[in-house]
C-alpha cells in the first residue's frame, strides 16, 4: 500500500468520512465541518477526508485520527483543483493534515505529480494520489506516491462514466499489487464492503454520510416520481 515507509495512520478496512461542503451548503462553515466530523467519528469512522485549511484546522483539535487533507483550487488549469500547486500542499501541512491529497491523473497540469510528492514529503506529509484509471496510479507511484485513492473515475474523459463505484478499477490496481483506497459514489454498506473485497485497502464515503442536501434530494426525486 505505502511505498515510501510512511506511516499513514490508515489501517486496514477503515472507514474515513469526507466531511465537506459546497460554497452554497448551510455547512459550508468550519464550525459545522467539525460537527460532521464529530459526528462521523462518534458513529466510527477512522479517518477523515477535509478540504480547506480553515476546516483542517477547526478539526484537528478534537481528534487525532488521521486527516486527509485537501486544497480544492481552480487556477489556469481548471480540470485539475485538487492541490494544484505545492503552496497548497504547504497550507494543508500547516493546518495539521496528516495525508495529504492531490489531482494526479495525466492531464495538462500547473506543475508535476513529482513536484507535489516532493513538497508533500518534505512536509512530513504522506503523499495521496487522486487518481482515475490504472495509468493514472502507475505514474503517480513512480513519481514518489505513497497511496493512491480512486476518486476521480469517472469524473475524467479517460475514465469509464458510471453511476455507481469503479469496482473494476479497485479489482485492476489490487491484481498489480496496489491495494487503492476506494472512493467515489460509494453510496451503501454493502458498496462499501464490496471495495474491500475488490482489494481496497480502506474505503472513503463522503456524500452518502455527510451531505443531508443530498440524501435529501433523492428521497424527494423518488416520491416525485411516483407521485
Amino acid at each position: 500500500m505505502t511505498h515510501t515507509g510512511v506511516q499513514t495512520g490508515i489501517r486496514a478496512g477503515d472507514l474515513i468520512v469526507s466531511c465537506q461542503a459546497d460554497a452554497e451548503s448551510p455547512f459550508a462553515a468550519p464550525e459545522f465541518i467539525r460537527a460532521l466530523a464529530l459526528a462521523a467519528l462518534q458513529g466510527g469512522a477512522q479517518g477523515l477526508r477535509l478540504e480547506g485549511a480553515a476546516n483542517i484546522r477547526a478539526v484537528r483539535p478534537v481528534t487525532d485520527v488521521p486527516i486527509i487533507g485537501l486544497v480544492k483550487r481552480r487556477g489556469a488549469f481548471r480540470h485539475v483543483y485538487i492541490t494544484p500547486e505545492p503552496s497548497d500542499v504547504a497550507a494543508v501541512a500547516e493546518a495539521g493534515a496528516d495525508i495529504v491529497a492531490f489531482d494526479a491523473t495525466l492531464r495538462e497540469r500547473p506543475v508535476s505529480v513529482a513536484d507535489l510528492v516532493r513538497e508533500a514529503h518534505a512536509r512530513g506529509l504522506t503523499a495521496l494520489a487522486d487518481i482515475a484509471t490504472v495509468a493514472d496510479a502507475e505514474h503517480a507511484l513512480e513519481a514518489g506516491a505513497d497511496m493512491v485513492s480512486t476518486t476521480l473515475s469517472g469524473y475524467t474523459d479517460s475514465s469509464p462514466q458510471r453511476e455507481g463505484p469503479d469496482f473494476e478499477l479497485i479489482s485492476a490496481l489490487a491484481a498489480r499489487g496496489v491495494r487503492p483506497l476506494a472512493e467515489g459514489r460509494i453510496r451503501t454498506p454493502a458498496e462499501a464492503a464490496e471495495a474491500l473485497r475488490r482489494g481496497a485497502f480502506a474505503v472513503v464515503v463522503g456524500g452518502a454520510i455527510t451531505r443531508p442536501e443530498v440524501l435529501t434530494a433523492r428521497f424527494a426525486a423518488a416520491l416525485g416520481a411516483d407521485g
